[in-house]
């Protein structure tokens, strides 16, 4: 598996992680058994929320990390108050979801109080846009954000126009959440699926891990598939070690180019 250094924490990290967005056809006994899988296979940074499943994830979380929570780097978007149902005294990195309507003085203040009393280590945003970004930067200084976790998948790479460049010289990682478009992955016999096979092929791995693969080719770029399954927990992570070349990285390029540049962040 592959590590990165996550933001200005300067932890390293595996670059690909394990998302736990479940849904009402998820089921439990699965996705802990593939939440285990993956923090065998090397996939420690477990991200999760307090709305995912309306705090069930959290729970399915806390138990699929009992005993094992030293090796996890946790981040999740909770309230502090609810917080116990992961079981933990701790967060790693503990993100605002989205922009909302109170003032970002009071969320970084609020975040720096629980950094003080050593509830979190670190905070960072989810779906935050350039301009976004700048606002908190100026607000919070060198104190964060440490990343912006964002919708980043082969056909929707909007974050490349400018949040990706900010974070890459304000120094804060990028975590792309459903990074296989959220049942959007391209068909297999379309003709950007079959580029996708074709390189995978060649590899000995999967279109998806190549999908993967495309996305973590910038440092300071980590992923966060969910998997409610312990064989495609272990496909993800298995993308960890696969290298794609300049040449087959191009030709993704242009299969999937980014395209024009949107009027807001897309987000899920």
């Amino acid at each position: 598996m592959k590590f990165g250094v996550f933001g200005c924490t300067k932890q390293r990290v595996p670059v690909i992680g394990q998302g736990t967005w479940y849904g009402d056809d998820d089921d439990r006994v699965s996705a802990i058994a593939a939440l285990r899988r993956g923090i065998d296979l090397g996939m420690t940074h477990i991200d999760t929320a307090e709305m995912y499943l309306e705090g069930t994830a959290e729970e399915w979380v806390a138990e699929a990390i009992a005993e094992r929570r030293d090796e996890v780097f946790l981040v999740s978007k909770v309230l502090p108050a609810n917080a116990s149902r992961l079981g933990t005294d701790r967060l790693d990195c503990y993100l605002l979801h989205w922009r909302g309507r109170h003032p970002l003085e009071e969320t970084i203040a609020a975040f720096e109080q629980l950094k003080r009393e050593g509830k979190i280590v670190s905070w960072g945003v989810s779906n935050f846009d350039n301009r976004d970004l700048v606002d908190i930067k100026e607000i919070a200084g060198d104190s964060g954000p440490v990343c912006n976790q964002v919708l980043y998948h082969l056909e929707e790479r909007a974050i490349e126009h400018a949040v990706l460049p900010w974070c890459e010289r304000e120094g804060a990682a990028v975590v792309a959440y459903s990074p296989f478009g959220h049942g959007k992955f391209p068909d297999p016999h379309s003709p950007r699926g079959k580029l996708l096979k074709q390189i995978a092929e060649e590899h000995g791995a999967t279109a998806r891990q190549v999908a993967l693969c495309f996305l973590l080719r910038n440092a300071g770029v980590f992923a966060i598939p969910k998997s409610s399954n312990p064989d495609h927990a272990a496909e993800n992570a298995a993308a960890g070690d696969l290298r794609l070349s300049e040449a087959e990285l191009d030709r993704i390029d242009q299969a999937f180019p980014r395209g024009p540049r949107p009027k807001r962040l897309p987000v899920l």
